[in-house]
């Protein structure tokens, strides 16, 4: 039995309880599973080194069609058992049967992880190709949000598009999806990237005036390389301001400034969320710990509450 285990009954472990009983800021983590030994070896050192400054929880997200199910499922599974952590899980319907869908959140409450964050998700290969459900499945994440609280005591999340979905050229009704999305059951949204603060706020100010007291968290990407950037810019799906190129794409050819001055932005960024009362932030990793743990010092959200746990 893990030391995780041992300490899970003195931990929350829901999401939305770990937020809503915090008094200052946090932030949380995000991971992708890997894609064989040596990745894993990555992901885990990185989930070792951040597992000390004790982020609300942290997620691992699920693949296109259910590609990465099984690494998704053994290592939140671990993470259940062998750390602190409170975990998180990504759950698509793309490609999947209700039974089937049923099938993996069971797992998912069999191995002790209490946090869905349910999505539709995108076609498989090209993710703005053309949508079709499964003969069996489901057509919207607000009837998978429904039907993990069926089956079970979950916390659920959703995911928000401050730029509106890809799919969609109305903001309006965009918000009235995401609205609906969080009535069916969903305890918080995480919103997918972004560029500047005020198209989160807006974000947030459209589900207030909808209605919608629900929590959104803001998703934060490390601008670390140019990769990183670039990565940005296709999961927003929206073109970036052109201050931020300026600044940043003369630095392209130079590794170490460019990465000094991509935090700087970021820090910028998640100080005035934090300024506006976003109560936290959700960064994704790229399964590596180093520019989230500086962000973490810098923005003031955590000190380390044990000794850092040995890599492996």
């Amino acid at each position: 039995m893990g030391r995780g285990h041992e300490n899970r009954e003195l931990t929350v472990r829901k999401v939305a309880d770990r937020l809503t009983q915090e008094h200052r800021p946090t932030f949380s983590v995000e991971f992708f599973p890997p894609r064989d030994a040596a990745d894993e070896q990555v992901l885990w050192r990185s989930i070792r080194e951040l597992e000390p400054l004790d982020p609300a929880y942290m997620s691992i997200t699920y693949g296109a069609g259910g590609s990465s199910r099984e690494g998704t499922i053994r290592n939140i599974a671990r993470v259940a058992s062998d750390t602190t952590l409170v975990p998180m899980a990504h759950l698509t319907a793309v490609g999947h049967s209700v039974s089937e869908l049923r099938t993996v959140i069971g797992h998912f409450a069999a191995v002790g992880v209490h946090n869905i964050l349910a999505l539709r998700g995108d076609p498989p290969g090209d993710p703005m190709g053309p949508w079709s459900p499964h003969p069996q499945g489901l057509n919207y994440a607000e009837e998978l949000v429904r039907l993990v609280r069926e089956l079970g005591d979950f916390c659920v999340g959703v995911a928000a598009f401050p730029y509106g979905h890809p799919r969609s050229d109305d903001l309006d009704l965009d918000t009235a999806h995401l609205v609906r999305k969080l009535r069916a059951g969903a305890d918080f949204a995480i919103a997918q990237l972004f560029f500047e603060a005020d198209d989160f706020l807006r974000l947030r100010d459209r589900i207030t005036a909808a209605g919608c007291d629900s929590l959104l968290i803001p998703g934060v990407m490390p601008l670390t390389t140019v990769r990183t950037l670039r990565k940005t810019i296709e999961l927003s799906g929206a073109t970036p301001p052109r201050w931020l190129v300026d600044r940043l794409e003369p630095l392209s050819d130079d590794p170490r400034a460019f990465r000094a001055a991509g935090l700087d932005i970021v820090t910028e960024l998640c100080q005035r969320l934090l300024d506006e009362g976003v109560p936290e932030l959700h960064f994704y990793t790229f399964n590596r710990a180093k520019a989230t743990r500086e962000l973490v010092s810098r923005l003031g959200l955590r000190e380390p509450v044990t000794e850092p746990l040995a890599s492996v």
